[in-house]
């Protein structure tokens, strides 16, 4: 069995005009390889919010899938959270990193994915806080300000950066953790862009739109400026 992450820094559904769904969203369904997929919206870093909720049923009820929503925050989630054994597709939304895996781990959705994850039989897939969440770490803020944080998954290794093009203070604190290690290397999206890993492993770099990139970002003992090598990576576009 082949299992699949796809990491975000943003765009799909949820940044597009009217909520419509984008190729980020047609590629995620695609991966399922299946003709009616289930896919399973996970909206606990944006507190279960009702109008996100209704974007991505409007947005996916539009590509053909059948729906589940994993909600949390108003009780009995105890049968919402066994349901994740079905979904062919695990859908993680934006807000905060933290929050979300705190909620998690309290519920036991954190094991329910988990192993999904190592029985390699489903696609798992975030965008922003919801791409942040399978790292070791990223730059999250959770706290008010933006500042490293080491608490995610570790269903792949090093860190990520989500809006990496979108926020301005969000890179720099990127790459002043990497380079005083505050967080492990790994890599920066920019909205629209993602990666996706089979096994584990980066194999594909995606995008949405021309000029949306990713970057590897990792600690240099070379003279740097800001300490850290900073390489963009050759993309697909959608």
């Amino acid at each position: 069995m082949t299992a699949h992450i796809v990491a975000m820094g943003g765009g799909g559904f949820s940044m597009s005009p009217m909520g419509a769904p984008t190729n980020l969203d047609r590629y995620l369904v695609e991966l399922t390889g299946k003709a009616s997929p289930l896919v399973c919206f996970a909206p606990t870093a944006s507190a279960d919010d009702p109008q996100y909720i209704n974007r991505f049923l409007l947005a996916y009820g539009t590509l053909g899938v059948r729906t589940m929503i994993l909600t949390l925050w108003e009780g009995g989630s105890a049968g919402s959270v066994a349901r994740i054994a079905n979904a062919d597709l695990v859908l993680v939304g934006g807000g905060h990193t933290v929050n979300l895996l705190a909620l998690w781990q309290a519920h036991g959705v954190d094991r329910a994915i988990k192993a999904r994850y190592e029985a390699g039989d489903v696609v798992l897939a975030g965008v922003s806080a919801g791409g942040s969440c399978w790292y070791e770490g990223c730059i999250t803020d959770s706290f008010g300000d933006f500042r490293p944080w080491r608490g995610g998954l570790g269903l792949v290794p090093g860190s990520f950066c989500p809006h990496f093009d979108g926020e301005a203070e969000r890179a720099p604190t990127y790459t002043d953790a990497i380079a005083t290690g505050g967080l492990p290397g790994g890599y920066g999206a920019d909205d629209g862009a993602g990666i996706h890993y089979v096994d584990g492993k980066p194999t594909h770099f995606i995008s949405e739109a021309r000029g949306k990139r990713v970057y590897r970002v990792m600690p240099s003992d070379l003279p740097t400026a800001s300490g850290v090598l900073v390489e963009p990576q050759q993309m697909t576009i959608l």
